[in-house]
């Protein structure tokens, strides 16, 4: 009786006495070498059958090694094919069990395991057995080549049986080794797909693995399907999980677990206890690890020196400086020896709170206990004095440290950073000399912080001089040095001394990373060479370089800075296609210019879509949409968001209030904006000219002129200095209220305060003597203006003209208009009337009549005033066929007048 089952590939022969499972595939992948088998020594004699009489003799068994080692030679001795299995034929005919899984033992090429793995099974006509199949899947372990694991996983499962605990482990061993942790989760889950129980030791290497690299979601997925198949979890497994949740900052998770862990009735030990309350209270959690703290005492569990030590840690980074201390107080009662972990964390922490003769004196007191302070307290306080800028104190701790410690390398190297911070360069030089002499040797790091801290400083000769004289043998650039050269070289406008730096960098076989591209493309455009930062971000996709989401914010930014909108959105929607999530920062660069190109009313719909994908907003993003709201006229929606912003914990900035005081008074809700204005205030915020001169804009275009004055004074009490455009609003306010003389009397202080007025200043005080009619004054600061080198803008040019012909020089009238429409000006029908008539009344009929001409054919309207007073001066120069012409026009002016009037 024999029965046939098809499955993609293989072949089942099911008989009533035995399984037999053929391969009728052809199609393996090849496979490189792997590391030699250690177990063939090992694994021969186990599977050479049942025979005891094998078992026990030695002459027997080391035939089959012979022949193990025959077929191995066979096999290496080409590639695989009729020569080699006409060979293996000749050898043995039908190889047995013992003798199929000592080969397979031996074998380093898994492309030839599995060749001679189908070969015996023709040649025998039998299934292999489960040894055999382990030895395969060992093979492919130790080569880490898992191309036909599926095909394999599914012919055992067809033949009932699956891989031993120790193969399973091995395959994901060899995945954690070779940090391919994805795909021994693979693995694992290709062996549940086939109904196979994968070994416990597998899970729990593979979940401690993935807490290397903080894969939370993979080892909780792990976790559960432990729990599926029974296997009873640990505390310290429980404690694994629980450390990578906290440190993702996903709390709620690592208490759920916390939960669950109790609630399978587990005892929290002191290393969980330890671990939460570090993870939490790093995290900013304080009060949850103080509940760690106090839980655990209750528990019946004592504190040891890692609980106090990471707790007076967290409450010192917490700033609760004074709730350390008493913990530390607490924890000395009693002590006889001192906990040197717990000296270095409060020392550290009285450093960072400034707080150095307090750190001294418990240094001395802990040398009073007989602990001699090491390396690493004596590096706690230099690099608390080198955060406060201590430089002297820093040096003289240096050298008193060497009574009882030794300095290291990081000891020299925290100097050296103080100093160049300070731009010290000699002397930073001289520590490194004393390093030397010490028989300590600048490594990669002393490089990299003397050239970043000196390009920090703008001593950029400095910092070059250090790179080209790294003894490239002893001490070799890595891209940090690169990179922090790059950017300062970029950064102070050598950009070409940048770009030379970054072909070094290839020349010398380092490849840049992401923050070398962004550094470069950035700096370009800060430059004005935007065409080179497109040119870079180019080269960067050619050389095979993924761009990350900064990059392409910044090249985002740079690109609508330089004034290529449509590119800026291009490059929007490129951040989606290559994969990433916009940020919130992409959503603030994208608003805030386009606000800036004059698209404020964009700014709803990415708000929209900000609140859509997720984004929490950070206080640059409330003021940038804030700010768009404003400018687009939605105030209120603006002030909804500054409301929201105070109840999220986010304080609102200058920025912010300036944005929705600017807003509210360019709408006349002025009382509103002051009463923002006094809020700002009250907060403490020191108020810019901006916020000033918006509140003097706003009062003034209402006519509050009073209460603008009142703006001004209080600015300059708080000793700012109002600018040109503060000086504009209050002159343009007291014009249109009618207060020319007033107007004056501020332009004298304005000049008086060496505030230099622009050609808006002129603009506001040229239109304001005319519309009294004081047209020879504003002529004078219509010279003025022009000798300033300043250019009068059309309304100015208009104004000037219609007052100089109305107070009849029309000669200077006459000149500036024609200059005018030199410059490219386009005079407006008021101008041309008020010209022709001024042209008029000086006995210029002629010149009056050509331009008459060009109005007309201009499409411009033609008062009935300017016609009158042109017919008249026509007549008086005899003119009459221009005349008769002027008369026509005025009488049908007449009659569309009549007309419109009836109708």
């Amino acid at each position: 009786m024999k029965m046939i089952y098809r499955n993609p590939g293989i072949t089942l022969c099911i008989r009533t006495e035995c399984c037999h499972i053929f391969n009728v595939s052809k199609n393996l992948s090849s496979f490189s070498d792997g590391p030699s088998s250690e177990l063939y020594k090992k694994s021969v004699v186990p599977f050479v059958g049942n025979n005891s009489d094998i078992q026990g003799n030695p002459s027997r068994i080391e035939g089959v090694r012979k022949e193990v080692d025959d077929v191995c030679c066979i096999l290496e001795s080409g590639p695989w094919g009729p020569a080699i299995e006409n060979a293996l034929s000749v050898l043995n005919e039908k190889p047995q069990p013992g003798l199929v899984n000592g080969v397979l033992r031996k074998l380093k090429d898994v492309n030839l395991a599995i060749n001679y793995f189908r070969w015996t099974e023709r040649k025998t006509d039998q299934a292999h057995c489960p040894e055999a199949y382990n030895s395969l899947l060992m093979v492919m372990a130790r080569n880490k080549k898992f191309d036909c694991l599926e095909q394999v996983f599914g012919e055992m499962s067809v033949a009932g049986f699956g891989p031993s605990n120790n193969i399973c482990i091995e395959l994901v061993v060899s995945c954690v080794k070779s940090q391919k942790l994805r795909e021994a989760f693979d693995i694992i889950q290709t062996m549940r797909k086939f109904k196979f129980r994968p070994a416990f030791s597998a899970y729990t290497t593979l979940i401690g693995a993935l807490s290397a690299v903080f894969e939370s979601d993979l080892m909780l997925t792990l976790f559960h399907q432990m729990q599926e198949l029974g296997y009873e979890a640990s505390v310290h497994l429980f404690t694994t999980l629980i450390r990578v949740f906290a440190k993702e900052g996903r709390f709620d998770a690592a208490l759920s677990l916390l939960d669950e862990m109790k609630s399978n009735s587990f005892q929290a030990d002191i290393v969980l206890y330890n671990v939460c309350i570090d993870c939490f209270g790093k995290a900013g959690k304080v009060d949850m690890a103080w509940k760690f703290f106090h839980e655990m005492k209750a528990q019946g569990l004592i504190p040891d020196d890692v609980t106090y030590t990471s707790m007076i840690g967290v409450l010192c980074k917490a700033n609760r400086l004074q709730e350390a201390i008493e913990l530390f107080e607490q924890m000395e009662q009693n002590r006889k020896i001192p906990c040197a972990y717990a000296y270095n964390t409060m020392i550290m922490g009285y450093g960072s709170a400034g707080k150095f003769d307090e750190a001294y004196s418990l240094l001395e007191r802990q040398k009073a206990k007989g602990s001699i302070p090491s390396v690493i307290t004596y590096n706690c306080i230099l690099t608390c004095l080198g955060k406060k800028g201590k430089v002297e104190e820093a040096l003289r701790i240096f050298e008193e440290m060497k009574k009882d410690a030794v300095p290291n390398l990081p000891t020299y190297n925290i100097l050296i950073d103080m100093l160049c911070k300070e731009g010290n360069l000699e002397d930073a030089l001289r520590i490194q000399d004393a390093m030397k002499e010490a028989g300590l040797y600048p490594n990669v790091i002393t490089v990299n912080i003397m050239i970043d801290r000196l390009c920090k400083a703008q001593k950029l000769d400095e910092a070059c001089s250090i790179f080209e004289g790294m003894d490239h043998k002893v001490c070799c650039p890595n891209g940090v040095t690169f990179c922090s050269l790059i950017d300062g070289l970029g950064k102070h406008g050598r950009v070409n001394d940048a770009y030379r730096l970054y072909e070094k960098m290839l020349d010398s076989d380092k490849i840049p990373n992401a923050v070398v591209y962004t550094s470069l493309i950035r700096n370009f455009f800060k430059c004005g060479r935007k065409e080179d930062g497109h040119k870079i971000y180019k080269e960067m996709l050619r050389r095979g370089c993924p761009p990350d989401l900064m990059l392409l914010n910044t090249y985002m930014d740079c690109v609508f800075k330089a004034g290529e909108i449509e590119k800026g959105r291009a490059l929007f929607e490129e951040i989606k296609a290559q994969g990433f999530i916009p940020d919130v920062q992409s959503y603030s660069i994208l608003i805030h210019c386009l606000v800036k190109a004059g698209f404020a009313h964009e700014t709803y719909q990415l708000f929209h879509a900000m609140n859509e994908q997720g984004c929490v907003l950070d206080t640059r993003a409330y003021n940038t949409v804030i700010d768009g709201f404003c400018k687009s006229g939605k105030v209120n929606k603006a002030y909804q968001l500054l409301e929201e912003m105070k109840t999220k914990g986010h304080q609102p900035t200058v920025v912010t209030y300036g944005s929705v005081i600017d807003g509210l008074a360019k709408i006349d809700r002025l009382d509103e904006a002051y009463m923002l204005f006094e809020e700002a205030k009250s907060q403490g915020m020191e108020l810019n000219l901006v916020i000033y001169s918006s509140l003097i804009d706003g009062f003034g275009k209402v006519g509050r002129i009073d209460e603008a004055y009142l703006i001004l004074e209080e600015l300059m009490q708080k000793g700012l200095i109002p600018n040109v455009y503060t000086w504009n609003c209050l002159l343009d306010a007291l014009v249109k209220a009618g207060e020319v003389d007033e107007a004056l009397v501020c332009f004298n202080s304005m000049k008086d305060l060496n505030c230099t007025p622009n050609q808006i200043t002129y603009s506001i005080l040229v239109n304001g003597l005319c519309r009294i009619r004081k047209f020879n004054k504003a002529f004078v600061f219509w010279q003025e203006m022009e000798k300033q080198g300043l250019k009068p803008n059309t309304i100015t040019y208009t104004t000037m003209i219609s007052g100089l012909a109305k107070a009849g020089n029309v000669i200077e009238a006459h000149g500036l208009f024609k200059r005018f429409k030199t410059n490219g000006g386009i005079p407006d029908s008021a101008c041309y009337n008020a010209i022709i008539e001024g042209l008029s009344n000086a006995n210029r009929a002629m010149d009056a009549y050509t331009l008459f001409e060009e109005t007309r054919r201009k499409g411009f309207n033609i008062h009935t005033k300017t016609c009158v007073v042109l017919l008249d001066a026509l007549h008086k120069a005899e003119c009459l066929e221009q005349a008769a012409i002027v008369g026509a026009v005025l009488k049908e002016t007449a009659k569309s007048q009549h007309a419109s009037k009836y109708w």
